[in-house]
């Protein structure tokens, strides 16, 4: 509700900015294309309006890849196409289990401890209790939850009702 009342009009303002300003923009200009990028995919943009899921801005995502471009120099020794396929393995555990307040850390290790008691994958019906959205994760896996993401947590529920 909080988005539909306080953001949705200056999403609206936003829009018909665009569409006022469209004619009078060179259709071919960088400025042109971005008008007619963002008319095109208005249905698209407005989707975080509704949903409360969905995030006002992509700072978690620029977050995520952070860590990658700040690393990017210390990964001039993988020099094979297997190396730096291992390595987007690694680093896809690692954002997910971010994402999923899990400490990458601890996460590795667990995985690194578990999956040698399951053989050589013949059978594969435990994996799913090592994801790290399993509730059967164990404790130390876990991130504390702090007093903001708490809020954050209760605010998503609200916007998404």
């Amino acid at each position: 509700m909080e988005r539909k009342r306080t953001i949705a009009p200056l999403v609206d303002a936003f829009f018909a900015y665009l569409k006022f300003q469209e004619p009078l923009v060179a259709p071919k200009s960088r400025t042109g294309k971005a008008i007619s990028y963002c008319l095109n995919q208005e249905k698209y943009l407005r989707v975080f309006l509704t949903d409360g899921y969905i995030p006002m801005d992509n700072n978690s995502a620029e977050r995520g890849i952070r860590t990658f471009c700040l690393g990017k120099k210390n990964w001039y020794t993988i020099d094979t196409v297997r190396g730096a396929q291992a390595s987007a393995v690694v680093y896809s555990i690692a954002e997910t289990a971010r994402a999923n307040n899990l400490k990458p850390y601890e996460y590795f290790k667990y995985l690194l401890e578990e999956l040698p008691k399951h053989g050589e994958f013949e059978d594969l019906s435990y994996v799913d209790d090592l994801l790290p959205w399993s509730p059967k994760l164990p404790d130390y896996c876990h991130k504390q939850e702090t007093q903001n993401q708490k809020q954050e947590s209760s605010c998503l529920s609200k916007d998404s009702h």
